[in-house]
Parts: structure tokens; C-alpha cells; sequence
């Protein structure tokens, strides 16, 4: 009889041990979650404000660039898109498919804003206007931010993966279904540098 209760407490002990560890490795799982799902949200404040100086930026070249017409409505367009990924992956930080989409449409947003920038350069009366100049530095120290928060987010993700890949908490991850997070990616090489002017 003694026997059967002191194996008993043994298994009630075990069971509570193993207990605390698979909420200690939840709690660390759902922790690191929260910390990429924050460093996105910084991400998304950056690309808000990106998206947000874009039509004043559009507004101010358009008086001077009357015949590129075609060049503003791409800018307008890719913004809209942007702005529309942004939201997707605002709903899902991490999600594979919404960050995907989410640099795609970024990169497209940075690709015409280059083309733009070039056409740009051969209106002299826009280079030397101040506001112009203004929107410009603007422009360049989001994309900065952006630059930052991008990669404070993807350590994020990197540090939460590696924690639910690792033994024993990848049975944890499994069991309880936390999935891969995605990197945010630049979804191509003009993405990797900020947009020249010389204004």
C-alpha cells in the first residue's frame, strides 16, 4: 500500500513538473509571438507615413510635371496597393502569404517613386522648390525608419522561430499550433536601396 502511494505522488509530481515546463515553453512561444507582432506594428507606422507623404509629394510635382501624367497615376497606384498589403499584413504579421504580398507591393511603391525621381531631375524649377526639398527629406528618413524597423522586426521572427524549432519546444509549438512566422523581404534589388535624389 505504501508502495502504490508513493508511486502515486511520484506520477502527480511528474505530471506537475512536466506541467510547468510545457507552460513555461507556451509562455515563451506567445511572448517572442508578441514581440514580432510589436516590431511589426513599427513597421507598419513607418510605411503609413510613407504612404501618407505620397500624395502631397504627387501634388507638389504636379504643377511642373504636366506631361508625365502616366508616371504620376503609377505612383498613385502602387500607393494604393501598398497601402492595401499593409493592411493585410497588419491583420497578420508573420503570415507567410501577407508578408509576401506586403514586399512585393513595397518594392513595386519604391520602383515607380524611383522612376518618378528620374523624370523628375529634368524639371530644374522642381528641384529648387523648398517644399519639394522638404517632402524629399521627409521621404528619405521614413524609408530609413523603415530600413530599421524591417530589420528589428525580422530578428523578431528569427529569435521566435528558432524558439519554437528548437527541443522540446518545437512538440510545444506542434501541439499548440504556433506556426512559422515570414521575414519581410525585399521583393526586389531596387528595394534595397533608398530612392536617389538630388535635389
Amino acid at each position: 500500500m505504501a508502495g502504490v502511494l508513493g508511486l502515486l505522488i511520484f506520477l502527480i509530481a511528474l505530471v506537475g513538473v512536466v506541467g510547468f515546463l510545457v507552460a513555461g515553453i507556451y509562455n515563451q512561444l506567445v511572448a517572442k509571438r508578441r514581440l514580432y507582432q510589436n516590431a511589426y506594428s513599427q513597421i507598419d507606422v513607418q510605411l503609413r507615413r510613407r504612404h501618407d507623404l505620397i500624395p502631397n509629394l504627387v501634388e507638389s510635382v504636379k504643377g511642373y510635371m504636366q506631361h508625365e501624367r502616366e508616371t504620376l497615376e503609377a505612383v498613385i497606384s502602387a500607393r494604393n496597393a501598398a497601402m492595401q498589403a499593409t493592411q493585410r499584413a497588419a491583420g497578420a504579421p508573420g503570415d507567410p502569404r501577407a508578408m509576401q504580398q506586403l514586399g512585393e507591393a513595397e518594392g513595386m511603391l519604391t520602383g515607380v517613386l524611383g522612376r518618378l525621381f528620374a523624370v523628375a531631375e529634368a524639371y530644374p524649377d522642381l528641384k529648387a522648390d523648398r517644399s519639394m526639398g522638404q517632402l524629399m527629406e521627409e521621404l528619405r528618413t521614413t524609408e530609413n525608419q523603415i530600413a530599421f524597423a524591417r530589420q528589428a522586426f525580422n530578428d523578431a521572427v528569427m529569435r521566435y522561430n528558432t524558439a519554437r524549432e528548437v527541443f522540446p519546444n518545437n512538440i510545444i509549438a506542434g501541439g499548440f499550433n504556433f506556426a512559422e512566422a515570414q521575414f519581410l523581404e525585399e521583393a526586389s534589388p531596387e528595394v534595397k536601396e533608398v530612392p536617389r535624389v538630388s535635389f
